[in-house]
């Protein structure tokens, strides 16, 4: 491992803004969000598989009245999300470094008010199907913390995950769905607030449209 990862490593271990393995409150956040890393009663929105952050950092920019928390398992990328809320002051962000799987170990069931799943490993074989991050088993994950009427969004340039992840939705009782395979070229852009990753930046200069999603929990 590098010098450079081995030193974003030990600066995210010493972060309050980060909660990993390793420190008292790991495992010991469920329910507890408002109370001990925001100290308000703001609504939560979570964003899994954030990688740099870019999403729950732009999220929190322009929303100082709710709280954000970008979930990855990737230290060298969560560094980059908490040090840019740093450098900004941004009070109302925080980094939570687990894997996906675990994540209703964090979070206590109706704490959280939004889902955002941004440009994930679309995973396209078969063998990996339940890796999706909008497999069935992990929506019935994020539905768990969610509140009664609480959203999730999905934001992807992949083809595939988005028409898979329509189908599953078949299958499942939700409400308000609305999705676009252009979301530039739709009425649903205000939804995604304007916000771009590097990732996304890329997939439109190529000519790849986004695909975006959402719909509420019963």
């Amino acid at each position: 491992m590098g010098r450079s990862k081995l030193a974003k490593f030990a600066a995210v271990a010493e972060r309050d803004n980060v909660v990993q393995e390793g420190d008292e409150l790991y495992g010991h956040m469920a329910g507890k969000w408002n109370e001990l890393q925001f100290a308000n009663e703001n609504p939560i929105v979570l964003e899994v598989g954030c990688g740099r952050g870019e999403y729950t950092i732009g999220m929190a920019r322009l929303h100082p009245e709710k709280n954000f928390i970008g979930t990855d398992i990737k230290g060298a990328r969560i560094w980059k999300g908490s040090t840019m809320a740093i450098e900004e002051e941004l009070d109302n962000v925080a980094f939570l470094r687990t894997y996906i799987e675990g994540i209703e170990e964090h979070f206590e069931e109706n704490e959280i008010d939004e889902v955002w799943i941004t440009f994930p490993d679309p995973r396209p074989k078969d063998r990996d199907i339940k890796k999706r991050l909008t497999s069935p088993g992990f929506l019935d994950k994020y539905s768990r913390i969610l509140k009664p009427g609480g959203i999730i969004h999905l934001k992807t340039d992949n083809l595939g995950l988005y028409e898979y992840t329509l189908e599953v939705l078949q299958g499942k009782k939700v409400n308000n769905l609305l999705f676009t395979a252009d979301l530039y070229n739709s009425d649903l852009q205000e939804h995604t607030m304007g916000i771009y990753t590097t990732y996304e930046k890329r997939y439109l200069a190529e000519g790849v449209p986004i695909k975006y999603l959402q719909f509420k929990v019963s």
